[in-house]
């Protein structure tokens, strides 16, 4: 039947075979329109009970009734009518994504600019065996392009092939390979929960829940438990879905990049191609410290502006020992160990000294940061420069100088009179905005000028965008 699995060109492809999406997309697209009026109705009914207002008759839930079918019947509809105008097509260079019943909007996602392959299985989708795949590409908020729904295996099928021709790989038939893959670090379900429960939402939980208490028992009033529902609602909800996107979290290798599986309800599969990461972020919160944990961020170009997404799709471990994180930190950045040696990574998690190179903070830097200016140093080596901070809440930014995109000396007016001075380097995007504050004016600028030139270096011997095509 027409439209119920997506049929890929193969390489070499006489010509584009349009394909629209699975037929049953319009339902599993509107089921959160149910949900979301069941909520709101179920509040109102708690708001009238709170105020003693009198039980709805059954006339008054016929029409509830028939106004909630009547928005799930519209909210199906629209979405069928969408799901009639999406057609798509897959080429050597490019995903292209026709949509929109109004206003018609064509998408090109280029195959060389591709920064990464997610397959998403929100729960219900999971339970009937269907899949989204979004495909990421360089070019900031909005350069998502994004399939639901999918059967499951068609998904997988053309995860495959988006990465085998984005890395220029020669295959044949109508169908890609699937790359191997190594296991490498798998986070233990009790660790996510541990983390999440020693986080800074969890400590404002608490905090907030023993305020209300205390509040709902000296006054007396109930009405005070209601009106702190949303905050304790929302971080609540917050708490839940770390917890969820942390739980399963696996890091494997793989010749199409580093693959990423995780999820407790909603299943993810993420790839992200060798060479795509631009900057690396090591956190370590305080209350993380005594178990030696931290949490490794990104920076992908094209996961710009997706909120809680975002964050999502930019993390590389939730939570992890130091050697688990200097594990995957090797591998998106495997000439770091070279440069850096076995214990070298050390100073740049835990250090205040300028031992092995480091460039700290002079004493003056105490005046605009009294309690973490000991721990703010750079380190440039042959691959990549190094920033930490942090004396409560430890951090370590790390960026490839091929990936460095500008580089700018700042100074404020307490530090032009104390003769310190910040580099900013400007990176794509992300969680990671990597700074070395309050070094001397003088090490700034000899800071700039030769990360300048390293990255000038660096990008001149870079690979090419197709990393498995041999250069000519």
């Amino acid at each position: 039947m027409p439209g119920t699995a997506p049929v890929v060109p193969g390489a070499g492809a006489p010509a584009q075979r349009w394909e629209r999406l699975h037929p049953v997309t319009p339902v599993l697209r509107s089921w959160r329109v149910l949900v979301v009026l069941l909520f709101l109705y179920a509040q109102e009914r708690g708001r009238s009970a709170v105020n003693g207002e009198e039980l709805p008759g059954h006339l008054e839930l016929l029409i509830a009734v028939a106004a909630l079918v009547g928005c799930v019947v519209v909210a199906v509809a629209a979405s069928a009518l969408s799901w009639r105008a999406t057609r798509f097509t897959v080429d050597d260079e490019a995903v292209r994504l026709h949509s929109g019943v109004i206003a018609k909007r064509q998408r090109v996602a280029r195959l060389d600019r591709l920064q990464a392959v997610d397959v998403v299985q929100p729960l219900v989708a999971r339970l009937l065996g269907f899949a989204e795949l979004r495909v990421e590409v360089a070019g900031g908020a909005g350069s998502q392009v994004r399939l639901a729904y999918l059967r499951e295996a068609d998904a997988q099928r053309l995860r495959n092939l988006l990465l085998a021709r984005s890395a220029g790989l020669d295959f044949e038939g109508d169908a890609a390979p699937e790359a191997p893959e190594q296991q490498l670090v798998e986070v233990p379900f009790g660790r996510v929960a541990a983390s999440v429960a020693l986080s800074g939402a969890a400590v404002a939980l608490g905090v907030v829940l023993v305020g209300v208490v205390v509040g709902a028992v000296t006054t007396r009033e109930v009405g005070v438990l209601f009106g702190a529902a949303a905050p304790l609602l929302g971080l609540a909800g917050s708490l839940w879905t770390a917890l969820s996107k942390g739980a399963n979290w696996r890091v494997a290798t793989s010749p199409d990049g580093v693959r990423l599986r995780s999820g407790l309800l909603e299943s993810r599969t993420q790839t992200v191609p060798p060479g795509r990461v631009q900057a690396v972020r090591l956190t370590q919160p305080l209350l993380w410290r005594v178990f030696g944990w931290w949490r490794v961020h990104v920076n992908v170009a094209g996961f710009a502006g997706e909120g809680q997404e975002s964050q999502s799709a930019s993390t590389l471990l939730p939570v992890a020992t130091a050697a688990e994180a200097g594990t995957v930190l090797a591998l998106v950045l495997p000439a770091l160990h070279d440069d850096l040696g076995p214990h070298g990574l050390e100073a740049g998690l835990r250090g205040t000294a300028a031992e092995g190179g480091w460039l700290v903070a002079p004493p003056a830097a105490r005046w605009v940061d009294l309690v973490s200016w000991r721990r703010r140093g750079a380190l440039v080596t042959e691959h990549a420069l190094l920033l930490r901070r942090g004396r409560l809440r430890r951090e370590l930014d790390v960026v490839p100088h091929e990936r460095t995109q500008s580089l700018a000396v700042e100074q404020g007016p307490l530090q032009r009179r104390l003769g310190l001075a910040t580099l900013a380097l400007h990176s794509t995007p992300g969680p990671v905005r990597p700074r070395a504050e309050h070094l001397s004016a003088e090490q700034a600028v000899a800071l700039l000028d030769e990360q300048a030139q390293r990255a000038r270096t660096a990008r001149a011997v870079a690979g090419p965008e197709r990393w498995m095509e041999q250069p000519g």
